[in-house]
């Protein structure tokens, strides 16, 4: 039940000591102001690096290198190359391999020309399944199965080859460049989400379709790397492990050698990142923690000056009847409104900061590849007020007991 007079005495008391009351809560609001605002900062690092994830999380490389022990009468030191055999072969004999999107790359230094301009840049030969490898934009379309069947001269340029060749078209489909000479028809193009150097080589990136790269360029049946996504469900480092176990056999490469195959497990540097910022979370609420219960303490100690400052006036209850609970209560009651207020105003601040960032972020367009999106998840707003609640009651329990001990009689004499 609400009881007006008890709320109205617990404020008179606040009021009769500003300062006093002010200071002691500080630390509380202090805490839940560093725990949101802390959180908060590590949301925006984990969302600007999670945001140069330009390709699946789940993805994995595989490429070949020299083998680096003698196998079946073959030497060590042996070059070893993919074919377009084994798409078929991974296909049907590591069941969970879901996508496999294998690349082909120009060899050697060579020109792009479009009329009188021209520059280098880089081509490489794709399938329709890259695009469910790396995150892309289109303007157009991107390579089809019918490209790849035909063999067609067609390509996908980045923004960079745009800038470059078509100085004087905003828009590039429909029109023609030429590599090494021979002419593309441009049916697409293309912006991708990642940052710094990788951004860099995207931008100056051409796609054409695998076979035909394969066939205009003297790289008949070559497979230079593949990207594996894993079927729903499975890890990524099982396929990683069982792709390159089949390909070890299918190549005649040692099973012991590491050195034939590299490959790259992309799931594994996200976990990696994932549980570097689950840390970071958890120092946040370490430190934060200690500050609210350095700042419970002293309101603690507070309220334990309060008892002895209302010694009589407790006396005076009690002897005119006042139960132990309702002394018990009206103590935890100022604790848990001073920790509460204290905390519930930090919360807002905090909240407000990491807003106010993010607007400005967003207005300015400040935002790097590393700091991207601060925010404060509602659950943790939540637990922190729950918190508060929990210190606060805890804070005026030693003062409360204190309080209940005093005898009528003893707390009249006292001066």
């Amino acid at each position: 039940m609400f009881d007006l007079d008890k709320w109205n005495e617990i404020l008179t008391t606040i009021r009769k000591h500003k300062l006093r009351t002010a200071l002691t809560a500080f630390g509380v609001f202090w805490g839940i102001f560093m725990l949101i605002v802390l959180l908060g900062a590590s949301k925006g690092l984990e969302n600007g690096v999670v945001k140069n994830f330009d390709i699946a999380k789940n993805t994995v490389f595989v490429w070949t290198q020299r083998t680096s022990e003698p196998y079946k009468g073959l030497k060590a030191g042996r070059i070893i190359h993919f074919s377009n055999d084994d798409i078929q072969s991974i296909k049907d004999n590591v069941p969970e391999v879901g996508v496999i999107a294998p690349r082909v790359t120009m060899d050697g230094s060579f020109t792009v020309t479009r009329n009188t301009k021209s520059s280098s840049f880089s081509v490489y030969g794709e399938t329709p399944d890259f695009i469910r490898v790396k995150k892309v934009n289109f303007t157009g379309r991107f390579i089809n199965n019918l490209d790849l069947l035909q063999r067609r001269k067609v390509c996908v340029v980045g923004p960079r080859v745009v800038e470059v060749l078509f100085q004087d078209k905003k828009e590039p489909i429909g029109e023609y460049i030429k590599i090494k000479g021979i002419p593309f028809l441009i049916v697409g193009s293309y912006t991708t989400k990642a940052k710094g150097e990788e951004a860099l080589d995207d931008a100056q990136t051409i796609f054409i379709p695998t076979t035909t790269l394969q066939n205009s360029f003297n790289k008949i049946n070559r497979i230079d790397y593949f990207a594996f996504l894993p079927k729903e469900g499975i890890p990524a480092a099982d396929v990683q492990d069982k792709v390159k176990k089949f390909l070890n056999t299918r190549l005649s490469i040692a099973p012991n050698d590491e050195r034939a195959i590299g490959s790259f497990n992309v799931e594994a540097e996200f976990l990696k990142v994932q549980t570097l910022f689950s840390g970071m979370r958890s120092f946040s609420w370490l430190v934060s923690i200690g500050t609210i219960l350095a700042g419970v303490i002293g309101v603690g100690n507070i309220m334990l000056i309060v008892v002895k400052e209302r010694t009589k006036e407790i006396g005076i209850r009690k002897a005119l009847g006042a139960t132990p609970a309702s002394i018990i209560g009206l103590v935890m009651q100022e604790s848990i409104v001073i920790t509460a207020g204290a905390g519930f105003i930090g919360l807002v601040f905090g909240v407000g900061l990491v807003e106010g960032i993010n607007l400005l972020l967003k207005k300015f367009k400040m935002e790097s590849g590393f700091f991207s999106d601060p925010e404060v998840n509602f659950q943790v707003a939540l637990a922190a007020l729950v918190i508060l609640i929990v210190t606060g009651a805890l804070a005026g329990l030693i003062p409360a007991f204190k309080a209940v001990s005093i005898a009528p009689v003893e707390a009249l004499r006292d001066e």
